[in-house]
């Protein structure tokens, strides 16, 4: 366990997986699945468009001076390419242009790497969360909502429909 582990944090976090996974699957999923392709995986989508909130990291004050600036430009970056991303997912889906789905498919790779990444830092590099600052709702809250939904992405992604439905 590294020297900084805390219990506190990670129980927060693995609630915030389980919850967000509850909802998901009790209100979440029943709807996007009866939605036309298109529209559900716009309506995922838009949910990213608001990641360029990762650039707060970037921002000093925010976060700790003591963070090491190469996660928090790994973060603010990955999420700003990811929220540009999903942006453009939505135009594509929007405006039925022929290569939306794999516009589609390319966000929601970059999107689930970019958030594991960030964990995956924030466990070898940081270890303290108390680092993050005011953000710590990011990792606590936000991330694991976001890779839920992009769980919900990669479901409909991967389903098999003869016909795109229409709007």
């Amino acid at each position: 366990m590294p020297p900084d582990f805390s219990l506190p944090f990670v129980l927060s976090v693995a609630g915030a997986f389980l919850t967000s996974s509850v909802v998901a699957y009790v209100y979440v999923w029943p709807a996007v699945r009866e939605m036309p392709r298109y529209e559900a995986l716009r309506l995922l989508a838009a949910f990213h468009a608001f990641r360029f909130l990762g650039m707060n990291f970037l921002v000093s004050g925010f976060v700790s001076s003591e963070l090491i600036s190469d996660f928090a430009y790994q973060v603010g970056w990955g999420d700003l390419i990811a929220a540009v991303l999903a942006l453009a997912s939505m135009a594509a889906l929007s405006w039925r242009w022929p290569i939306a789905v794999p516009i589609v498919w390319i966000f929601n790779i970059w999107g689930t790497i970019d958030l594991l990444n960030a964990y995956y830092m924030g466990i070898t590099r940081i270890g303290n969360p108390g680092l993050l600052g005011a953000g710590i709702y990011v990792p606590a809250l936000y991330v694991p909502l976001l890779l839920v939904n992009h769980g919900l992405a990669f479901r409909i992604l991967w389903r098999k429909r003869a016909l795109e439905q229409a709007a």
